[in-house]
């Protein structure tokens, strides 16, 4: 079962699949607006987290910590 992101903590490491794409992260900030400031543990990228689902949510949506 997925996590929601609520659920989510700053420095814990996570796995995201949605629609075929992968992701590896952790959490490097809350910010006020609910997003998430996170760095990708692949290629070390800093992004937000909406980044990763501004297309919604597919078939294989699926999120939890590694």
């Amino acid at each position: 079962m997925a996590l929601s992101f609520d659920n989510l903590q700053t420095g814990h490491n996570y796995f995201l699949r949605n629609y075929g794409e992968e992701a590896s992260f952790v959490v490097l900030d809350i910010l006020d607006d609910g997003n998430l400031k996170v760095k990708h543990l692949e290629t070390l990228e800093i992004f937000m987290l909406h980044e990763l689902i501004r297309y919604g949510r597919g078939n294989d949506y699926d999120l939890f910590e590694i």
